[in-house]
């Protein structure tokens, strides 16, 4: 790097720079010696390619910033799909609406009809199939009435279900079977006392031991299915060092499809409202997970997780702790929590004082 360059140049990713940009630092490249752009010039993604073809496919550039916010942008032009169109338009209404029928007819008769499940199943598989993953998530991540959580919950999980077990390249017979075991999964809380199941506060330790047996109920409900999708469906809350339940389970003995629907359980409950707490990011999940999956969850489904689930929200709009909204732009692998936002006119680092409280949509 030049002597002249080396005290005001700002490392900063490549990925930052998108199309609208307003560039208001020099940017040079990944020696700090070559000028590529000036400041004052608006990007466009030809220009994005020019840059990254200059830069040697080095994915670090330097730019002559000054502070943390040290790109001035463009105030983003924030695009907020309607989330009842993107529900619509994936027929997700339609499919929770179906499965609120089959969990009240569960919690009558006490058995899980396995043709109706299973066509519900299959629907859900053929949508994962045609339908683009950021379109999922965002339906996943969305704002949602606290008393639809748990027909919500039982297809966000069977939705996370398919998308990981792609992500891990698993034949389409085992995603298929994933959908089902995540359609499945919690069915056992239409046996609980519905006093407990929406308490509006944090549960007594008694409450606790009662919420806990919808694991033994939901393997119970399932007689009709096949032994391998019953003990999957209820080892979800099983754990890697025997601290879960119901069996207390560890290691080997926790088949893959419970690995993986007991990270898609606490995403989709983590990043939901209820009535005793607000909705968590996905980069605050995320990071969760990753401390969970030191002892409790498996390391590797988790790293896949962390690996797929940003760039699906790249881009996308999100809360912020101080009640404005701002664009998502790139998340670090090595602080998940806090990624990189377009917020009031600058790019910045979000931390502990500025974060991310939820992603955002419309309705």
């Amino acid at each position: 790097m030049s002597d002249i360059n080396e005290n005001s140049l700002i490392p900063v990713s490549i990925n930052l720079l998108y199309d609208g940009m307003i560039v208001q630092d020099d940017i040079y490249d990944a020696d700090g010696d070559r000028l590529l752009i000036r400041s004052g010039n608006m990007l466009n993604d030809d220009q994005i390619e020019r840059i990254r073809s200059l830069n040697s496919g080095r994915s670090t550039i330097y730019v002559t910033g000054r502070t943390h916010h040290f790109m001035v942008t463009k105030r983003p032009n924030i695009e907020i799909e309607s989330q009842s169109e993107v529900e619509k338009a994936f027929g997700y209404t339609e499919t929770k609406n179906i499965t609120f029928e089959i969990l009240e007819e569960i919690a009558k008769n006490k058995v899980v009809n396995q043709e109706s499940l299973k066509d519900v199943s299959s629907e859900l598989s053929k949508r994962l199939k045609s339908t683009p993953p950021g379109v999922i998530i965002s339906l996943i991540n969305a704002m949602a009435p606290v008393d639809e959580y748990l027909p919500r919950h039982s297809v966000n999980v069977s939705l996370l279900n398919g998308l990981l077990g792609r992500w891990i390249g698993l034949p389409e017979d085992n995603v298929d079977k994933l959908v089902l075991i995540g359609l499945l999964h919690d069915c056992g809380k239409t046996q609980l006392p519905s006093r407990v199941l929406n308490a509006p506060r944090k549960l007594t330790v008694v409450e606790f031991e009662v919420i806990k047996m919808h694991a033994v109920f939901t393997f119970d409900l399932l007689s009709e299915f096949a032994q391998d999708v019953r003990l999957a469906a209820s080892s979800h809350h099983e754990r890697l060092d025997g601290s879960g339940y119901p069996r207390g389970l560890s290691k080997d003995e926790i088949a893959i499809e419970a690995r993986i629907s007991a990270i898609s359980d606490i995403y989709d409950a983590m990043v939901s409202q209820r009535a005793y707490k607000g909705p968590a990011s996905p980069f605050s999940i995320m990071a969760f997970l990753e401390k969970l999956s030191i002892r409790q969850l498996d390391s590797e489904l988790v790293n896949v997780f962390k690996e797929f689930m940003p760039k699906e929200l790249i881009n996308k709009p999100v809360m912020m702790s101080d009640g404005t909204i701002g664009v998502v732009r790139e998340v670090d692998p090595e602080d998940i929590e806090y990624p990189m936002v377009d917020h009031g006119g600058y790019l910045i680092k979000t931390s502990e004082e500025l974060y991310c409280v939820s992603m955002y949509s419309d309705d």
